[in-house]
């Protein structure tokens, strides 16, 4: 169901587009995250770090109503997820973007009819606005040159860039809807790739949060990654959350050894002022 708001709360649930409070999760009866509270604004971009196995895809899956919510209240634009209707559940994943680890493209299709097929469904016609809208996103994900593969012609990397293409779609064309805010979900999407093209995928979801007004939550396990382009850090630890914050805040020696059990230096970035650089 559709959470009611009161008159005088309407700006503020506009701008909070999740909201977590005391949420636990669960699977197959075994607790996976307890007690996590957390809120997401439009315009934010927030990564998601933590030990393998912490709860940060759970997280991502219980967003997309995937994965039930077993206790607190847990919302994201306006949707209760708690006991979610198949019909709001359909509505909430229109309004969604998500990059799953265990993403598909349609292996029958090119690239550029993978991209096609998502601009038709959502209403585009006109041949010559469908072919430069293409264009325009496999440069901006930095595969211009692989319109016409196949699928199995790509390497993961370049296969999880035409996937972000897709959902970049989904973001970009909700501006000309109805519907005023979008969420952006991404579980690794950095794992297949290289360091030059990293930087340009999350540099290019950085720029679509801030300058499009869409919430980004990323899953990255690269913590030197992580500081270096965000407006916060969620750190999920031994089930619950650890720290949330900037990445001066969240990337400290004792926070880093008590969740990962490590020692780490943390010295000031020497290229990028005000953020911290972790060394092990």
């Amino acid at each position: 169901m559709i959470i009611p708001s009161k008159t005088n709360q309407i700006e503020m649930e506009r701008d909070t587009l999740v909201r977590l409070e005391n949420v636990e999760l669960t699977l197959d009866s075994d607790v996976i995250l307890r007690d996590a509270t957390f809120s997401l604004l439009s315009g934010e971009f927030v990564y998601v770090i933590g030990r393998v196995g912490s709860g940060k895809s759970s997280l991502l899956r219980a967003l997309y109503a995937e994965l039930p919510v077993a206790g607190g209240q847990a919302s994201i634009m306006g949707y209760d997820l708690h006991g979610i209707s198949l019909r709001d559940t359909a509505g909430l994943r229109r309004r969604l973007g998500i990059v799953f680890q265990d993403f598909q493209l349609l292996t029958d299709r090119t690239v550029r009819r993978n991209l096609e097929f998502v601009l038709r469904a959502t209403g585009w016609k006109n041949p010559d606005d469908i072919d430069r809208r293409i264009t325009e996103t496999l440069r901006q994900t930095g595969i211009p040159d692989k319109a016409e593969r196949m699928p199995h012609e790509l390497s993961g990397g370049e296969q999880q860039r035409v996937h972000l293409a897709r959902v970049l779609y989904q973001l970009l064309l909700a501006r000309h809807g109805n519907d005023e805010y979008r969420v952006l979900m991404l579980d690794e999407p950095t794992a297949s790739l290289d360091p030059r093209h990293q930087l340009q995928l999350l540099s290019a979801v950085y720029t679509l949060a801030h300058e499009e007004n869409v919430a980004a939550l990323v899953i990255v396990h690269d913590l030197n990654l992580a500081a270096g382009c965000c407006d916060r850090l969620l750190l999920l630890g031994q089930g619950r959350v650890a720290a949330c914050g900037t990445p001066a805040q969240v990337l400290t020696p004792d926070t880093l050894r008590q969740v990962y059990g490590v020692e780490a230096t943390v010295l000031p970035h020497p290229n990028q002022p005000g953020r911290p650089l972790v060394v092990f």
